[in-house]
């Protein structure tokens, strides 16, 4: 079997079994992996050409990029090998290689507490900036859902979030009282269609809002957590810590759920 149709096989594979966010992080990476081998045997690759091609294809990223795209190749040559029934060792199974796209250790999180989010949340001037904010810590919303949320997606206390990161078509998020009423108000006074962005902002922006904000306490915010949010989903439950970066704005928004 060519790497081409390995390939090939792996991409059916995933289409009914992983999510859209899986498959456009693969996408690109399969492309590069097709254009280098095309119809070279899958039993004649080695270690030194995955080596060498990882470090082809991840050079100048990060680390944590760098084991992901490992982790992707390997976990295609485990799959093609198995379900091909090859009797082979997989070329990614080599020490070195693991070694050499280690993921890197991440030091502890700062934890903005309680008093200082409300702090700057208060601080904030505009009404939609305090809504922006407020979204993330009382609602447990990431960023891009907050900033992605459009005037029909609003129902009550309710938020229908489109194509959110977990990959699923959609979910729901609930709001307090207080925050609903001044979301729908807002929505008013702007006059917007429902089809319209409630916040037509990017993400340079609201990293100025934050750092902005945090200026003004003399806190330099370079990873914001909001630890008073409220669970957001109909079961109640969700993941302890939420966070949305985007590396080339330097932007880490994250929020801590409380425990139910």
């Amino acid at each position: 079997m060519t790497i081409r149709e390995a390939v090939e096989l792996f991409k059916q594979h995933q289409k009914g079994n992983v999510k859209k966010n899986t498959l456009r992080s693969y996408g690109k990476f399969l492309e590069q992996l097709q254009e280098r081998f095309t119809e070279q045997q899958v039993v004649s690759v080695t270690q030194d050409d995955i080596g060498s091609f990882l470090e082809e294809c991840t050079e100048g990223l990060s680390r944590s990029t760098r084991h992901l795209r490992y982790a992707q190749l390997k976990a295609f040559f485990n799959y093609v090998i198995e379900a091909t029934g090859l009797n082979i060792k997989s070329p990614c199974s080599a020490a070195s290689l693991s070694k050499t796209f280690k993921i890197a250790q991440h030091r502890p999180r700062k934890i903005l507490d309680k008093e200082t989010v409300d702090e700057i949340i208060f601080k904030s001037r505009s009404t939609r900036d305090r809504l922006i904010l407020e979204l993330q810590a009382r609602c447990g919303l990431r960023i891009g859902d907050v900033l992605n949320l459009h005037a029909a997606d609003i129902h009550g206390r309710k938020l229908i979030i489109q194509e959110p990161k977990s990959g699923r078509d959609e979910k729901i998020a609930f709001m307090p009282d207080h925050i609903s009423f001044r979301l729908v108000a807002y929505v008013a006074s702007q006059k917007l269609s429902p089809g319209d962005r409630v916040f037509p902002l990017c993400y340079c922006s609201m990293w100025n809002l934050v750092t902005g904000l945090g200026m003004k306490l003399n806190v330099r915010i370079q990873l914001m957590i909001f630890a008073d949010t409220q669970p957001h989903t109909q079961a109640g439950m969700v993941s302890p810590l939420r966070s949305y970066q985007r590396s080339s704005l330097g932007i880490r928004i994250c929020r801590l759920h409380k425990s139910i």
